[in-house]
């Protein structure tokens, strides 16, 4: 199938999945996940109709952001894990950053936003599941409370809400009591009314657990495989 047949899929799975949990189809955005996929493939999904795209690495992006610059109201998010030593370079290329994991990276984003004259939407990841080789702020722990505590001081930041990626499994229902913990999270933060800290988006679920992420409460969903299909190797360039 091509890739405008798949982003149609796609939809009509978040349509079906909106109307049995009651929600509105058109309040839930469709993130494309670039990861490894190449810029024409991207291009395809742009005339398929998505404006939002999520990329995992700095260096594979900036090899093909000169044939995505022309793409008018397309959005670059950086959703892979980000080094504080790449903030400049994050800030240059991506106009939101969904994986913010400590409050050290958020003042470096800061900075470089600043002195860019840049105001960066940014969600904060968390690792809802514990793992250790993934990287996100526990849900309610002291990392999570200071970056809640520092975010009216970064004027060049607009704290927007959450991002998750529950541990993999080929039952999307086992996802599904990490999405409610988010869910439960999200409207906890939200109820305490932050300065500086919106709770409007709640990034989570993939391909395989669409459906079940937005029975959970999901704004943003993030398809990669159903959109392009299988994910190729990547290799850097030396």
């Amino acid at each position: 199938m091509s890739i405008a047949e798949n982003v149609a899929r796609v939809r009509e799975r978040i349509e079906a999945a909106a109307h049995r949990a009651g929600r509105s189809p058109d309040l839930i955005t469709l993130m494309a996940v670039t990861k490894t996929f190449s810029a024409e493939q991207i291009l395809e999904a742009y005339d398929a109709g998505l404006r939002v795209f999520g990329e995992n690495r700095i260096q594979e992006f900036a090899g093909k952001v000169d044939a995505l610059r022309d793409l008018r109201n397309a959005e670059w998010h950086m959703i892979g894990h980000l080094q504080t030593n790449k903030a400049t370079q994050a800030t240059e290329l991506f106009g939101h950053v969904d994986s913010l994991d400590s409050a050290r990276l958020a003042r470096k984003l800061n900075a470089a936003a600043a002195k860019l004259g840049k105001r960066i939407p940014v969600l904060i990841e968390i690792n809802v599941g514990g793992e250790a080789a993934k990287s996100g702020v526990a849900p309610n722990s002291a990392e999570l409370e200071e970056l809640l505590r520092v975010a009216p001081e970064l004027q060049s930041l607009e704290f927007r809400g959450l991002l998750t990626v529950p541990p993999y499994a080929d039952d999307p229902e086992k996802s599904r009591p990490h999405f409610r913990k988010m869910q439960e999270l999200f409207e906890q933060i939200a109820s305490r009314n932050l300065v500086g800290v919106g709770m409007e988006i709640l990034s989570m679920g993939m391909s395989h657990d669409v459906e079940v992420a937005m029975e959970e409460g999901a704004t943003c969903i993030r398809v990669g495989t159903a959109i392009f299909g299988a994910r190729p190797a990547f290799r850097v360039k030396l």
